[in-house]
């Protein structure tokens, strides 16, 4: 570092050339690998978490069964003190933020202290590319907590979830932190899942769409974008975390991957993170398939690619493909893993096996040549790069007024009506209404799994939530002038507990209007009902709170019940008797308010399911991406019922619209051409409110049984009472490819059905479009995504000329 302004820069030591800025990045990390031995460029693959305490705090006895399988892994890699395992330098620190409640200050001088370690330690002095979790915002003590990815995906608002990714990015990267391990590209396939709240929807284009705004988002911050969990994690049996994935690669090429190309193709994704299933019996993370074929060579991936927490091991522990840990790190390399995190042990072993001659040298190589480009390109092997240097002087505001209103936007965008029934928007003159269940009085039900308050804060109970964050029963006070609201809890989310039952059932029959929080208790490994590890059995509300709501059903007094979960649950059994009904996905530290707002009429409603709600509590696996004999239309082949309770996309309005006046530039295109598909949305209430108008596509007549409708297109509009606007799809035959029966993705001529609505089974607006030619064989370069134009009309307002 110079020191002053007229002496210059500091001249480069000739002894490490890969510190002249003006050298290219990729000869800077091809110089400084040069340099390294075998030890330090195997350490570069490596990482420590040196703040992990999950095995070492002290957990209730009977909470301690749910670490056990992890038992062997926290001691591996805890084994190591941060000197000791950067003796050779290091490639990551792991969550110095995330793993403990601390102030910024400490977190700072932690951070600091952390990478001096690693510097002073090892002989060429390479810092450590710092990662954290930022799922549902920046996952530290004190962050803005957004909404859940699910969330998002209900707002269909991909220009939102960049402006939040860019305010997380920004204050990761105010404290020093290079890497975020998200956005979750899963597609929900069985709702049962406990992830379900960490997906953005059960859709391809959707979860692509929004996915790859926040990589934009992110990375616009200088924060690298890993996408997870590469692959098929979602898809796994019975919906059980970790679970064997029993899909062929057809249905992985055209559900699973495409929202994890399009964030590479479109937004220049840095990172991938490997998932811990097995497809057909290979695990992800052993599958050179995956990382050599598909993310490298036909994808053109340059970045890194990280495995998921203990992944590596996980070849031996769990999978059994591995004989111990240092075989399952030659398994990885070999597959295509650059870094193994959140701790250095199946890379642990590869000096021996190099030197043994089990796995080739240039394997180590290869990964770290790309992780060390990407330590050049983050600067911090500029020669000015010090640890003080890496955070903002003064620190960070990592729960600003900014932050906290994108969280109030999503928030709002994301909360979906069901059902207005009789009662809402709720009548002005109510004096006494009865507020009961589970969620109504905690406001860790607003937040993800992944958020701080719910992630690490209940292993430390006395350090409250770390934000500011209200309760529903709170919101609902503040929203809501001249009614008593009468609170009686009812049961907890979980538990047998009916106690409670006769004062929620005294409270609704005394009132006017009861309304009913229901829903879900985000958590770790059973420590909740939604979230990592917590799978359900099926689709009935947990606990007993199915019962609490018929018990105050009985009373007669209307009752609106609102959801507030990660996952869908089955509402057939109550659907036809309350007076209202709204779904909120864990809204974030202002859902409460959101939700508030909403039931009270403030707030016109807009979010839209983006994944389907059941009528059965055994609906499997229930998603729209349905052939014909997966959908309604086997009504008769078997007893089950096929048909939702809302379907996907669908979300009510405190106001109307109307979508017609279908007009396609052309009926028949060749097959390497593209049509334009416009629609007039107006809006025929008396309140100004924003539509989600949606284009499905089916391929009438395919070589394989594809979904009788997928969406590939989707625009949010916002308009004013009598309003009406044109609103555009360019749809080019790519749009139409699909992987055939010899696993190449083709286009092929013949009809396809063009439909636009407001949801997956409201599609008014239906024409056909003929592709002709031969069959073309497309690839990567592809057109991913569907560009569309909202083009507002005028004098369309009511009463207008």
């Amino acid at each position: 570092m110079s020191t002053s302004d007229s002496a210059g820069p500091a001249p480069i030591p000739s002894d490490r050339p890969w510190l002249d800025p003006a050298l290219a990045a990729e000869k800077r990390a091809e110089l400084l690998l040069q340099a390294m031995t075998l030890d330090e460029k195997i350490a570069q693959l490596g990482s420590r978490w040196a703040g992990n305490d999950m095995a070492d705090h002290e957990l209730p006895a009977e909470e301690t069964i749910n670490v056990a399988p992890m038992e062997d892994v926290f001691a591996a890699g805890g084994s190591l003190s941060l000197e000791e395992a950067s003796r050779h330098g290091l490639g990551h620190l792991t969550r110095v933020w995330g793993s403990v409640p601390q102030s910024v200050e400490h977190g700072v001088a932690e951070l600091i202290r952390q990478h001096k370690v690693v510097l002073e330690g090892s002989r060429l002095g390479v810092p450590a590319l710092v990662h954290e979790e930022c799922l549902t915002g920046f996952t530290t003590y004190g962050a803005t907590v957004y909404p859940a990815s699910i969330a998002w995906g209900a707002t269909f608002d991909p220009e939102l979830v960049e402006r939040m990714a860019a305010a997380i990015g920004r204050d990761m990267a105010a404290v020093g932190v290079h890497q975020g391990l998200s956005p979750v590209l899963d597609v929900v396939r069985d709702y049962r899942w406990g992830r379900v709240e960490e997906t953005i929807g059960e859709d391809p284009y959707l979860v692509a769409i929004l996915g790859s705004a926040y990589v934009r988002g992110l990375q616009s911050a200088g924060v690298l974008a890993t996408l997870k969990h590469f692959a098929g994690y979602s898809a796994s049996r019975a919906g059980r975390n970790h679970g064997p994935v029993s899909m062929g690669r057809r249905e992985l090429l055209d559900f699973i991957l495409p929202t994890f190309e399009t964030a590479i193709a479109t937004a220049d994704a840095a990172s991938v993170m490997s998932s811990y299933s097995d497809i057909d019996g290979l695990p992800a993370s052993a599958d050179p398939w995956l990382f050599a074929e598909v993310l490298r060579d036909e994808w053109g991936f340059g970045g890194t690619v990280v495995s998921d927490y203990w992944a590596v091991p996980f070849l031996s522990s769990m999978h059994r493909v591995a004989a111990d840990n240092a075989d399952a790190g030659v398994v990885a390399l070999t597959a295509g893993t650059d870094v193994e995190l959140p701790d250095t042990i199946g890379f642990a072993g590869l000096a021996d096996k190099v030197k043994a001659g089990e796995v080739s040298e240039d394997l180590v190589d290869r990964a770290a040549r790309r992780l060390l480009l990407q330590k050049v390109k983050l600067g911090l092997l500029d020669p000015d790069w010090t640890p003080e240097s890496s955070v903002r002087e003064g620190g960070a505001d990592l729960d600003s007024a900014e932050n906290r209103e994108i969280a109030r936007q999503l928030a709002e965008r994301s909360v979906v009506l069901l059902d207005a029934g009789t009662a809402l928007p709720l009548n002005r003159n109510l004096r006494k209404i009865a507020v009961v269940g589970p969620s109504a009085g905690d406001p860790r039900t607003l937040m993800g799994c992944y958020a701080f308050p719910n992630h690490v804060l209940p292993r430390y109970p006395d350090r409250g939530l770390g934000v500011g964050v209200i309760s529903p029963l709170d919101a609902l006070r503040n929203e809501i002038d001249g009614a008593e609201l009468v609170h009686a809890k009812g049961c907890e989310v979980t538990g047998e507990d009916r106690s409670g039952f006769e004062a929620a059932v005294a409270a609704a029959r005394d009132a006017e209007l009861c309304i009913a929080y229901v829903g879900d208790l985000s958590g770790l490994f059973g420590h909740g009902t939604s979230g990592e590890g917590c799978d359900a059995e099926d689709l009935r509300l947990p606990g007993v709170q199915a019962e609490l709501l018929s018990a105050v059903l009985d009373t007669g007094t209307p009752v609106v019940v609102v959801v507030v979960s990660g996952r869908p649950y089955a509402l057939g059994d109550i659907a036809d008797r309350v007076a209202g009904l709204v779904q909120a996905f864990i809204p974030g530290q202002e859902g409460a308010a959101a939700i508030a707002g909403v039931l009270s009429g403030r707030i016109v409603p807009s979010g839209k399911l983006p994944v389907q709600i059941p009528r059965h509590v055994g609906g499997q696996p229930g998603t729209y991406l349905q052939p014909a004999l997966g959908s309604v239309e086997s009504a008769g082949i078997s007893g089950l019922e096929a048909r939702p309770l809302f379907p996907f996309g669908y979300g009510s309005s405190y106001t109307g619209f109307d979508v017609g006046d279908l007009r396609l530039s052309a009926s028949e295109i060749g097959n390497d051409d593209e049509f334009t598909a416009t629609v007039r949305v107006r809006n025929t209430g008396e309140r100004a409110g924003d539509e989600v108008v949606q284009l499905y596509l089916h391929d009438v007549v395919a070589r394989i049984a594809r979904p009788l409708k997928l969406l590939t297109g989707f625009a949010r509009v916002t308009l004013e009472p009598g309003a009406a606007a044109d609103v555009t799809f360019r749809v080019h035959t790519d749009r139409t490819a699909y992987t055939g029966p010899d696993l190449r993705r083709i286009v092929e001529p013949g009809d396809v059905e063009v439909m636009i609505g407001t949801s997956s089974q409201d599609l008014p607006c239906r024409a056909f479009v003929r592709v002709t030619g031969d069959v073309r064989v497309v690839g990567h370069d592809r057109r991913l995504t569907t560009p569309v134009q909202v083009t507002p009309v005028a004098d369309q307002r009511v009463g207008g000329g």
